[in-house]
């Protein structure tokens, strides 16, 4: 990919700024501190239209210019394009243009499947047929990847097998892309076929800032879900990355994502911790070193069995690891409970002698501390939040368990009601709100994932970029927020 230096056009859209003042020590050095420095307040960004919202970096040492007066622009210039501009009083604009490579898109050939299930018509979209590979993500498919009318199927690869007809030998959820045969059609059970198709890949970018003091766009790897951004070199800065979706067919005001801070603004550690208070039999035992019983309860996310290294990279591996480095004299045992797609009520439903009986797996494993994850149960109001939960409280307390609720991460925007993944801080589910107001009516321990979710957007993360399945599946780094979330107690 080239980049090239040149004035910036008068035209702009999508404009972003953002604020940091960058220590005097040295223009040799400036350049390698300024990613850890830039600070945005939340009323900065939201009280201009998105469209003419200004990022502003001050590199009083990198340009020489006193505080406030250098400002640095990132603008989309064109349908595959952004501009940096950097500016002070009486001198001359320093401008870079940055080609953007246009969205992946993949063409496959002759991809061959030995069998074709039926066409599901009234399963969920990624459960319909089979999955197309190009867009399959682990145990579910990336929507809106396949390109529309592209797959064809034959049932043989030499010049006389004709193309079968969709909507008689084969049904296709082109959203999802799945796709099964039809009774009745010219795929027989257990017969191969072979798929003729096209699809996008997603691929983050970044806008990097290089020692010599050059503006750079490096693209990132392309990936059908999670894509990661480009690494750096020693003394690089990424000032922003560039969302580039798969089918993308032109930049938009939601695909620049500024890094307007390194990581999440942490609260003040406070003495004494707030387990002191929510979770003192915790906290003593862990001082102490007494035996410990954590129980770590809930769907698929905590049954990670999803993830390369479950027993590394979980929420409730990584948190024991670092509450153990806190606590190295402490003596902990980690239980896990967990059933992938399902939620609180099916736990409380199931009856005796099922495997995932509430009274024997949960309530019979005598823990002294049981630590929950539901996403499952986002579709619960404020109000059956408080009914059910009040249950589950009652019987923690009468078998002498403490608890800490974790608040979920964040899932598909489409889910969430989201229409961009930037300014996004507030959750706006009710189940989330509900956890909050039952936590703090009940003076429950609350390790507020939601929290840091919603502000990834300001570390210049599209938060889906976390999640492997496209759609509710966090990665390593996604688990780690869970776990940062409950370090907070300790």
């Amino acid at each position: 990919m080239s980049t090239r230096l040149r004035s910036c056009p008068d035209g702009q859209r999508g404009i972003l700024n953002h604020r940091a003042l960058l220590k005097t020590i040295g223009a040799a050095i400036v350049t390698a501190m300024i990613a850890g420095m830039l600070r945005v307040p939340v009323s900065a960004m939201e009280a201009s239209p998105p469209k003419t919202t200004l990022i502003k970096l001050l590199f009083d040492s990198f340009l020489g210019s006193p505080p406030d007066a250098a400002e640095s622009q990132i603008t989309i210039s064109g349908d595959w394009q952004v501009s940096v501009r950097i500016t002070r009083p009486d001198q001359p604009v320093r401008a870079f243009d940055l080609a953007i490579e246009p969205a992946t898109e993949v063409e496959v050939a002759d991809e061959r499947y030995d069998s074709l299930p039926p066409f599901q018509p009234n399963a969920p979209g990624w459960r319909k047929g089979a999955a197309l590979r190009g867009v399959r993500t682990q145990e579910t498919t990336a929507k809106g990847q396949l390109v529309p009318g592209t797959l064809q199927l034959r049932l043989g690869l030499d010049a006389g097998a004709s193309p079968l007809e969709p909507g008689r030998d084969y049904a296709v959820d082109e959203e999802w892309g799945t796709f099964g045969r039809l009774e009745g059609g010219r795929i027989r059970d257990g017969q191969s076929a072979f798929a003729n198709y096209r699809h996008g890949l997603s691929r983050l970018d970044s806008v990097i800032l290089e020692r010599d003091g050059r503006i750079v766009l490096r693209p990132g790897q392309p990936h059908v879900t999670a894509p990661l951004p480009p690494p750096m070199a020693a003394g690089e800065t990424r000032l922003a990355n560039v969302w580039v979706p798969g089918r993308l067919s032109r930049l938009n005001d939601d695909c620049l994502f500024p890094i307007l801070e390194d990581a999440y603004p942490e609260p003040s550690a406070t003495s004494p911790p707030p387990a002191e208070k929510l979770l003192p039999r915790t906290i003593g035992k862990l001082r102490n070193g007494k035996p410990l019983r954590i129980l770590a309860w809930g769907d698929s996310v905590t049954d990670a069995s999803y993830l390369p290294d479950r027993d590394r990279d979980s929420w409730q591996s990584q948190f024991v690891k670092r509450l153990r480095e806190r606590f190295p004299q402490a003596e902990i045992e980690l239980i896990t409970e967990a059933w992938g797609g399902r939620n609180t009520a099916s736990y409380l439903a199931e009856g005796p002698g099922s495997p995932h009986n509430y009274r024997d797996k949960v309530l019979g494993a005598k823990p002294d501390l049981i630590i929950s994850e539901f996403v499952n149960d986002a579709g619960l109001s404020p109000a059956q939040v408080e009914q059910r939960y009040s249950q589950l409280l009652a019987d923690f307390n009468a078998i002498g368990a403490e608890w800490i609720i974790l608040t979920p991460h964040y899932v598909r925007p489409d889910w969430m009601g989201l229409a961009r993944e930037r300014m996004i801080d507030d959750d706006p589910r009710p189940y989330v709100a509900g956890l909050r107001e039952f936590a703090e009516r009940h003076q429950v321990a609350l390790g507020d994932a939601s929290q840091r979710w919603g502000r990834l957007w300001r570390q210049g993360i599209p938060y889906t970029t976390l999640l492997l399945n496209a759609i509710n599946h966090p990665d390593a780094r996604g688990m780690k927020l869970f776990a940062d979330s409950l370090m907070v107690l300790f």
